[in-house]
């Protein structure tokens, strides 16, 4: 199984590595570890490059199928057994590290005070969305949520990550915000992201260390989705 680097060091920009299965078919090679997020969760997967000797392979897309995670790139495979070595675009992948936690700040403050589920989310780098059931949405509810998401940026709170047995995890109430639990009956241990005295979910993306690294957080757009679904669109600047 492929390691993934990104779930120990989220500031991880560049890996050594070794080829352990290519695809020609498709033009995809899969690595004994890396530190390109495969995708998932509503985050994109990272693009970025692969080196081997003086040829750089530009990575296209990379997703998890079956116990790899494969890297699609731009050239000449590699054979298996090489050496290679991998650079993240790093502007993206801490744009989405960004929106991410901006995103699990705006559920946090959500859940903690208006009792409100999470029923989808989609993100981009420094832009996202949420959907919650809300039966109603008005322009002074939005300036209070945004106004109440910006506080917790300035709080500077710590965002930790830990890994938990699957019994454990689940003995932790809330943990699930989403409507439905995407989480598989297989998975035997569960990754968690903690904002510090506001948030703590599931959840297997890249986050900043702290949120103030995030930066302000503006509600750009808000929509009705459905009876009791209701979507806020965010933007973080550059």
């Amino acid at each position: 199984m492929t390691n993934l680097l990104a779930h120990q060091d989220s500031y991880l920009k560049n890996f050594e590595a070794t080829v352990v299965a290519v695809d020609v078919d498709q033009n995809a090679v899969a690595l004994d570890r890396t530190a390109f997020y495969p995708g998932g969760g509503g985050q994109p997967c990272d693009v970025g490059l692969i080196r081997i000797e003086n040829n750089d392979l530009r990575v296209t897309k990379v997703k998890r199928q079956g116990a790899h995670i494969w890297h699609w790139v731009a050239g000449s495979l590699p054979d298996v057994g090489a050496a290679v070595s991998g650079q993240l675009d790093w502007e993206q992948r801490y744009r989405l590290m960004r929106v991410h936690t901006a995103m699990h700040i705006l559920c946090g403050v959500i859940w903690r005070d208006y009792g409100a589920s999470v029923t989808g989310g989609n993100m981009e780098p420094l832009r996202g969305r949420m959907d919650f059931e809300f039966e109603s949405m008005q322009k002074a509810l939005v300036q209070e949520i945004e106004e109440r998401i910006n506080k917790e940026v300035a709080a500077a709170r710590e965002v930790r990550v830990n890994v938990l047995p699957r019994e454990e995890a689940f003995q932790i109430p809330d943990l699930i915000r989403t409507k439905i639990n995407l989480l598989p009956e297989g998975i035997k241990e569960v990754r968690t992201v903690e904002i510090v005295g506001l948030d703590l979910q599931a959840d297997g993306g890249t986050h900043v260390a702290n949120t103030k690294e995030v930066g302000e957080i503006k509600i750009v757009d808000y929509k009705s989705k459905g009876r009791i679904n209701k979507r806020l669109q965010i933007a973080l600047e550059d």
